[in-house]
């Protein structure tokens, strides 16, 4: 089977507060994606950044007496250390300041008009004659029609119904308290309304690969009929307009965060010496590409994002695969930074290692439906699988052939019906992975692992260690050879996890690479082996610890 091009786009979070269990949740399936590709030997490019720009950070800017690029740039170095601390391997976590993503947006901008997707438009917009200059939504202040409470431009503070400025009454300059009025501004619009039906199409096409939730969202916004939407935002905060007359505007951040997924992939692409429109077009039948992100972020990916591709003229590939998440609740509440009903990625790999994350998240996640997370029910799971199913496999084995043998393992005969298990569950997990199924791919590993236990159960080795020392070192060896076999199938799930296992039997990774031909199908081992540096897989949480 020839190699396949992979693209994998994490949705970029938003640089002004740190991330959260929900972004984990999210994203996780990106790096799981990009780490199982690698091992099957294919050609990845896996990218996401930070969405720096927009009137949130200006916002935060102003109370915290700062500048918004440093708001944007303490954030993005917080996000580059939490992914770094889950394990993420991103081939380019970028940020939409950058030079690079910066003239790369302008130059797409710049096709769009080209190819006639691009128009000017006068509209209505608020106007403080104080500060003699038009303000955004979230520069105005003012009273919320529907309960009375204090509202910005675009949402209710007190009952957080989403409004248009044009609905607020009784509106304010935020900055000097002036009464707004309403002066004629021009903006330039994108033709999203010319792409119904080539989105109608795309999405009737992507029926078995993108998730429920995709489809309906997607489907949702067609049938609602699509309406052309503003690309320039009066906001001096943002990616300049390469249009004359249009200085005091910056492009919309809609239309350029998206664009970072192109703009970060041909940044990798420039360094390793790829062509990368040919990479991602649509002629090339090797490629696969995925969109992992939340399910707020559904229409950006499925109807915003295409349609900028079939503007730029370019043949890119539509979506392949929608990973869209349903949302986290938080001990059964939604989450919210106003209600204080939050916590971070961060407190959370203050409490557990990233493979518990990894594993609770990929089996318990929000895959198809929203879900529940509390840090008692995360330590559970870490107790009855990680450590009373895949650890207690590992561990009654290596602890065994330590005490008796020194840690040595005679070469011996595998049993032909554990390497038949081994080889079904390395298609049946991959096969789920490929196709976003994460839940399903852990299944498929616990009943690889529990079927691990009861083979050591039923051949019962500490007696056959007295009568028929053969048969003891045929368990043992098909042991091993399960439990190198576990190193490769959790490794996308749970990397350190993975490389205890190699440490233990002092095996490095160019060993598992060119000696076990390591990749996604069954490692075959020869020779005999030693376990050195025996050590625990995982450790039990105390799970009354996890609440202080």
């Amino acid at each position: 089977m020839s190699k396949r091009d992979i693209f994998i786009g994490g949705a970029w979070p938003y640089a002004n507060y740190y991330l959260h269990v929900g972004h984990l949740a999210a994203l996780l399936p990106g790096d799981v994606l990009a780490k199982y590709f690698r091992i099957n030997g294919d050609n990845v490019i896996y990218v996401s950044g930070s969405d720096c720009h927009g009137t949130p950070i200006t916002e935060r800017a102003k109370k915290e007496n700062s500048e918004p690029e440093k708001i944007a740039q303490h954030y993005h170095r917080e996000f580059e250390k939490t992914f770094g601390r889950l394990g993420f391997e991103y081939d380019n976590y970028s940020k939409t300041m950058s030079d690079f993503h910066k003239n790369y947006v302008q130059e797409c901008f710049k096709e769009f008009i080209k190819n006639n997707y691009i128009y000017e438009k006068e509209i209505p917009q608020d106007f403080c004659e104080k500060c003699k200059r038009f303000l955004s939504d979230r520069e105005i202040s003012g009273t919320c029609p529907e309960c009375g409470g204090k509202s910005t431009g675009e949402q209710c503070e007190d009952c957080l119904i989403s409004l248009d400025s044009s609905q607020v009454l009784e509106k304010h300059c935020k900055d000097c308290g002036s009464k707004t009025i309403t002066k004629n501004n021009k903006h330039l619009y994108f033709k999203l309304s010319e792409f119904q039906e080539s989105l109608q199409e795309l999405i009737n096409n992507r029926q078995n690969t993108w998730r429920k939730n995709a489809l309906g969202e997607s489907q949702k916004f067609i049938d609602m009929g699509l309406i052309d939407r503003a690309t320039t935002r009066q906001i001096n905060w943002g990616i300049e307009v390469p249009v004359e007359n249009y200085q005091d505007k910056r492009i919309y951040v809609w239309i350029e965060a998206v664009l970072g997924y192109l703009s970060a992939g041909q940044e990798t692409a420039d360094r390793i010496n790829l062509e990368f429109d040919k990479f991602l077009s649509d002629s090339n039948k090797n490629l696969l590409t995925y969109y992992v992100h939340g399910k707020d972020n559904i229409p950006f990916h499925t109807i915003i994002f295409p349609a900028l591709l079939m503007a730029l003229n370019k043949n890119y590939r539509m979506p392949d695969y929608i990973i869209s998440s349903a949302y986290v609740n938080l001990n059964n509440e939604k989450m919210s930074k106003r209600t204080g009903n939050l916590i971070t990625a961060n407190e959370l790999l203050d409490i557990f290692k990233k493979d518990t994350l990894r594993y609770y998240f990929m089996f318990y996640g929000p895959e198809t439906r929203d879900t529940n997370c509390s840090i008692e029910e995360i330590a559970q799971i870490h107790n009855k699988f990680l450590v009373g199913a895949l650890g207690n496999f590992v561990n009654r084995n290596f602890s065994y052939i330590t005490k008796k043998f020194n840690g040595k393992i005679t070469e011996a005969v595998i049993d032909k019906n554990i390497i038949n298990k081994t080889e079904q569950v390395y298609e049946n997990m991959g096969l789920s992975i490929e196709k976003g199924e994460f839940k399903n791919a852990i299944i498929y590993l616990n009943e690889y692992i529990n079927l691990a236990n009861k083979y050591y159960d039923e051949r019962q080795p500490w007696n056959q260690v007295e009568t028929n020392i053969q048969e003891f070192n045929n368990t043992t060896y098909t042991c091993l050879y399960i439990i190198i076999n576990l190193s490769n199938l959790i490794y996308p799930f749970m990397p350190d996890a993975a490389q205890k296992i190699k440490n233990m039997l002092s095996i490095s990774n160019s060993e598992y690479k060119y000696k076990y031909k390591y990749n996604w199908k069954p490692l075959l081992i020869t020779g005999n082996f030693e376990i050195k540096n025996l050590e625990l897989l995982f450790e039990r949480i105390e799970i009354e610890s996890c609440k202080n």
